[in-house]
């Protein structure tokens, strides 16, 4: 078992740890209203979305969070303002600020200096790179998403099948909606600096859609992405270690077999249950 142990005997690596579970439950929380809300194509583009506000942050030194948050909020209205200035659905304008803002961020990134290295660390993270100010972020962070998840649960349920029931029971479905969207924001922001900006999907959407091939009741999904993420991040940093590749994309990719490892074992089981009962 020393091959599990002897990675985290380094302080930096079993911070990367700590910063990469909290990471992993927020959100495998909030991928999981991302997964069922069919949200997947809006989670991508808000995580490129946040590249020019970080971009400004390195360029004027200030703090990127700051910067993320803010070009989040540009981004989210950008598309609500396409939406209703044009006949377009929400995806043209998502996909046109998806492409926009990203080209933004990686032009602003090419005037600092050190661009090459600046912007891998942006896109891609620095998950051994991580502080105690990381962790102490994301603990808010995970902990107010977990308030979040338990306050409005009935609200995002009842708004994810049915806005107008939603509206009539009182439960405000716009208010659920700038929620959800303000934690996926808050979420994709306390996680850019673990495993980047790019690679930050992985976590968000595979835990919970792997989970939702298992599970079929919410909280149920919510355990299960949430530990199958923990598994991600613990599996990607002991091949991190070992192998020499990246750790945020090691976790992200730890992330995504995993679905493809139980969809495919059920698949199988599927066919065989098949051919037992034909026989």
């Amino acid at each position: 078992m020393d091959w599990l142990t002897e990675p985290f005997e380094l302080a930096f690596q079993q911070r990367a740890l700590v910063a990469g579970v909290l990471a992993a439950v927020a959100l495998a929380l909030v991928g999981t209203w991302v997964v069922i809300r069919g949200m997947a194509f809006l989670g991508d583009a808000l995580v490129h979305g946040v590249v020019p506000g970080i971009a400004l942050a390195v360029i004027f030194d200030f703090n990127p969070l700051i910067g993320a948050a803010g070009a989040a909020l540009v981004m989210i209205l950008g598309i609500n303002y396409i939406r209703s200035r044009t006949s377009f659905g929400d995806d043209t304008g998502i996909g046109l600020l998806f492409v926009g803002m990203l080209a933004l961020g990686v032009i602003l990134l090419s005037t600092t200096p050190a661009y090459a290295g600046t912007l891998a660390t942006v896109l891609f993270g620095d998950t051994l790179g991580v502080t105690r100010g990381d962790i102490a972020l994301l603990a808010g962070i995970t902990a107010a998403t977990v308030v979040a998840a338990v306050v409005f649960h009935r609200s995002f349920l009842v708004l994810s099948f049915n806005e107008d029931k939603a509206r009539l029971l009182g439960l405000r479905p716009r208010l659920a909606h700038f929620v959800l969207l303000a934690l996926i924001t808050m979420v994709i922001v306390g996680s850019f600096r673990t495993v980047g900006t790019l690679l930050v999907f992985g976590l968000l959407v595979g835990p919970p859609a792997t989970a939702s091939l298992i599970a079929r009741r919410v909280p149920m999904i919510m355990g299960l992405a949430t530990v199958i993420g923990g598994l991600s991040v613990v599996g990607g940093l002991v091949v991190s270690y070992h192998a020499g590749t990246a750790g945020s994309a090691s976790i992200a990719l730890f992330a995504v077999g995993f679905f493809f490892l139980v969809l495919f074992t059920r698949s199988i089981t599927a066919r065989l249950r098949t051919a037992a009962s034909a026989v």
